[in-house]
């Protein structure tokens, strides 16, 4: 699985995505203002965006384009796992 090849690379974006909502916890227990807390929250989005496209982009290269694995270049499988994850997201 493509996760685990990249695991660290993807756990250290999942740390400084935690530090990151830590932040905002911190921010209303110190009742911070509404601007400082939206740009917290807009931070904590766009990592955890990131981070999804880059699991997404993994996905995508090594279940679904990847020959060497799959000779016919499409598993249906994967690409409807792929278009659930995406639904999910965009909802």
């Amino acid at each position: 699985m493509h996760t685990t090849l990249h695991k660290s690379k993807l756990l250290a974006r999942v740390r400084r995505l935690r530090g990151q909502v830590e932040a905002i916890e911190r921010a209303l227990e110190a009742e911070a203002g509404c601007d400082q807390v939206m740009h917290l929250i807009a931070g904590a989005r766009g990592a955890m965006a990131g981070l999804m496209a880059e699991v997404v982009e993994d996905h995508v290269l090594t279940h679904l384009v990847d020959e060497a694995a799959h000779p016919e270049a499409l598993n249906r499988e994967a690409a409807e796992q792929l278009l659930d994850v995406v639904r999910t997201y965009l909802k």
